[in-house]
């Protein structure tokens, strides 16, 4: 009788044949099946030619067994190879827990499958040593998987700077394919992360995995092919690290997401893994409120009376919180100085900011600070203090980069340091908020400890002040991964602000997190990364997407732009219980469109987008998979918001109808036939409510 250990979701089986003599070996990584009577897999499996006279097929370790030609789940650095026998398989409805143990070596692995809020599959991986010495690996895989089945692409992202998060679709490789990053933080190519989809699959249909691994830092994904066929899916935290004697070392955890509701099934799955990890003041999300960030409003040029006046335009805007971006702290007025010294410059801010933060909060503002704990100028009184303290190559001149160095985030004595210096500044002024950057790649490397060492300090200030949120920044969109998630509650996408270029990042960004934790921002026009001008509507609807906020001075605008501008905050606050804490599915339609719906139940917010002028001379209707749930819905045209003037197209009768709605559908229309809409210039997005009826 053949043994099997099984995890099965909603929509998808994780399927591990178990043996007396050899280590569980994978029967099957994808879409949900029933096990039955299955044969055992040696009897599939007759003899090849030019292998070896045993059959060493893929087990939940590999490499664990003599003649694996493949890659190495747990590579040992020196000494004997890990070598391990199962000692204990248990396994409930919701979780699946196998135990490998080598005594020769004195080393264990506790591998978990659980079942995550969603549907997503967690995979963690504990080693301990209980040997008498330090065992040494080198970039450990926290998962390897099978990829047997029909799949036929993969979907991966890069990016730099300012062009953050490009999308990539290529074939399954016919030898191997690899993503992996070398600058320390996971980069401006998004979370460490893959999506692989099936023979057929779509926005809305077919079977789709879609992982990543919960990790910060220097990372390996790769999808390797063998002689037989199949592929091999690993994910690995890269870099050396040594277990001493009696120590556990838990792997960065993996998020796996199996559907067979296409992309948008296992963004959603990927949605809620990472709001599991989530940890809110007061245990919840709360309204996610607007900000006005100081940054391209003046960039280093302020003083409290300039910081107060954009203050006092963000309230009158109908903002509801206020971050002082860099340039605040002693010598700050340029990226040459200063970096590393926590207190207020006294030229500017001669009493301090304590005064400035209570000002803005009598003005009924949060008052948020920027912050860049990991790195120091030269140019500083912490690095004339302690020019140790950065990584550094032994007898060589540390590398610059932005003008700045990294603090070795593996000593305590940094850590401890910078705790005091921002624990100061929380105890002593009303700071609710902190702008956490990071402007640099690691040059020379911390490695994995370093990465752990920035997690250390951010828990424990966390712990410390649990009712202070926190955003993720590192020169944009640099490091926006899961791995953060645990202690940020909002990451910055991009310094590029450019409606455009907003489109297919933010589209990328929600791949992986999802949009209440997506900083979008209105900027000003020309937008000051690409040049560009765009409308301000435009702009807005883009940035409504996601976490709003302002970026640029208000005193800048005309008078009916700010009433403008002031209008579209007012409609984010009115929309984003529904934009916020539901399901986000994407597809396309014709000419070029892209459309984007975000809500839950019967309730979401319908975006409309044509970025370039319409080829086609009428819109053909936008067909809506997910209105087949509801047997109606009540359909009503909120906004197209585009630049307004006497050359706006001719709008047909319904879309009055649909502005003074609500004008109700049949789902099976809107999801068969399509949605009727109306003419749209380029750079311009339509915004529809859909309230559904009966299901």
């Amino acid at each position: 009788m053949v043994e099997f250990a099984c995890l099965h979701s909603a929509e998808a089986s994780l399927v591990l044949e178990l043996g007396a003599e050899r280590l569980p070996v994978w029967r099957h990584c994808g879409a949900r099946v029933a096990v039955g009577g299955l044969p055992a897999l040696a009897a599939t499996r007759g003899p090849a030619s030019f292998s070896l006279d045993q059959d060493v097929p893929l087990s939940c370790l590999p490499g664990a067994e003599q003649g694996w030609f493949g890659r190495v789940a747990i590579p040992i650095a020196d000494g004997q190879p890990f070598r391990p026998q199962c000692t204990a398989v248990v396994e409930t409805a919701e979780d699946l827990a196998i135990e490998l143990a080598d005594a020769a070596l004195g080393l264990t692995l506790r591998q978990e499958f659980a079942i995550l809020p969603g549907g997503a599959f967690s995979v963690r991986s504990r080693l301990t040593n209980s040997s008498g010495a330090p065992i040494r690996l080198t970039d450990p895989c926290s998962a390897m998987l099978p990829l047997s089945g029909p799949w036929q692409r993969i979907v991966s992202w890069r990016g730099r700077h300012n062009a953050e998060l490009v999308e990539l679709v290529e074939p399954m490789p016919a030898h191997a394919w690899l993503r992996e990053t070398r600058r320390g933080i996971s980069g401006h190519g998004g979370p460490p992360g893959i999506y692989l989809l099936a023979e057929g699959a779509t926005d809305h249909n077919g079977l789709v995995m879609a992982l990543q691994l919960v990790w910060s830092g220097d990372s390996r994904i790769a999808v390797e092919r063998d002689d037989e066929g199949r592929w091999l899916l690993s994910l690995a935290s890269t870099g050396t690290r040594t277990l001493a004697a009696g120590e556990t070392l838990q792997l960065p955890d993996v998020l796996l997401a199996i559907s067979t509701h296409g992309r948008n099934g296992a963004m959603a799955m990927q949605h809620a893994a990472v709001r599991h990890l989530l940890v809110w003041p007061h245990g919840r999300m709360t309204d996610r409120p607007v900000h006005l960030n100081s940054w391209e409003a003046c960039y280093f040029d302020h003083d409290e009376a300039r910081i107060m006046a954009l203050a006092e335009a963000a309230a009158a805007l109908g903002a509801e919180r206020f971050v002082l971006d860099d340039g605040w702290f002693r010598g700050r007025n340029h990226d040459r100085r200063g970096l590393g010294d926590w207190v207020a410059d006294p030229l500017k801010y001669p009493a301090g900011i304590g005064p400035l933060a209570e000002k803005v909060t009598a003005l009924g503002l949060q008052f948020g600070l920027w912050v860049e704990p990991e790195m120091v100028n030269p140019d500083s009184d912490l690095y004339r203090a302690h020019p140790d303290w950065v990584l550094a190559e032994a007898g060589r001149d540390p590398l610059t980069a932005r003008n700045q160095l990294v603090l070795d985030m593996r000593r305590e004595d940094v850590r401890d340091h910078l705790f005091d210096a921002l624990d100061r500044l929380l105890r002593d002024h009303p700071i609710a908020y902190l702008k956490w950057d990071q402007n640099r790649d690691h040059a020379p490397s911390g490695g994995p400890a370093q990465v752990l060492g920035t997690y250390a300090l951010l828990e424990r200030l966390r712990t410390a002040h649990p009712m202070v949120e926190i955003e993720g920044c590192a020169g944009g969109g640099g490091r926006s991964d899961a791995g953060m998630a645990r202690y940020v509650h909002r990451f910055w996408t991009s310094d590029n602000i450019d409606g455009l270029s907003r489109v297919a990042m933010q589209r990328a960004f929600l791949a992986f997190l999802p949009p209440e934790i997506m900083g979008a921002h209105v900027g000003a026009s020309p937008c000051h990364a690409t040049g560009r001008v765009q409308s301000l509507p435009f702009r807005a609807a883009i940035a409504c997407m996601g976490h709003l906020g302002v970026e640029m001075d208000p005193a800048t605008l005309a008078a009916e732009e700010h009433q403008e501008l002031a209008r579209w905050i007012g409609f984010y606050r009115q929309w984003r219980g529904v934009l916020h804490g539901g399901e986000v599915l994407m597809g396309s339609g014709a000419d070029g469109l892209l459309w984007q719906a975000q809500g839950r139940g019967g309730d979401y917010l319908l975006f409309v987008i044509r970025q370039s002028p319409a080829q086609d001379r009428r819109p053909q209707p936008l067909r809506l998979p997910f209105a087949a749930r509801h047997a109606s819905w009540d359909v009503r045209l909120l906004e197209i918001a585009e630049n307004r003037g006497p050359h706006c197209p001719a709008q047909p009768a319904l879309t009055e109808q649909l502005r003074a709605g609500p004008v109700s559908f049949t789902g099976s229309w809107l999801a068969a036939a399509g949605l009727p809409l109306p003419a749209q210039q380029g750079e311009s997005v339509a915004i529809y409510h859909l309230k559904g009826g009966a299901a």
